[in-house]
C-alpha cells in the first residue's frame, strides 16, 4: 500500500488571480493632505488658531501655577 508522492505539475498549480484595481485606495492621511492643499487658506487659519490657543493655555497655566 505505497502511495506515489504527488508530482508538481506547473499547469496544475493555481495562480493567484490579478487584482481588479491597479492601485489601492488612498489612505486617510493622503486624503487629508490632498484636502489641506485644496483648501489651503482655511487649513492655515485653523492651524494658527490651534497653535495660538495652545500657547495661550500653556502661558495661562504657567502664570497660574507660578
Amino acid at each position: 500500500m505505497s502511495q506515489d508522492p504527488p508530482t508538481l505539475d506547473p499547469s496544475v498549480i493555481p495562480q493567484p488571480s490579478p487584482t481588479t484595481s491597479a492601485e489601492a485606495p488612498p489612505s486617510f492621511v493622503k486624503l487629508a493632505m490632498r484636502n489641506m492643499v485644496k483648501k489651503g487658506g482655511k487649513s492655515l487659519f485653523h492651524f494658527s488658531l490651534t497653535v495660538t490657543a495652545l500657547l495661550s493655555l500653556l502661558v495661562g497655566l504657567a502664570y497660574l501655577t507660578r
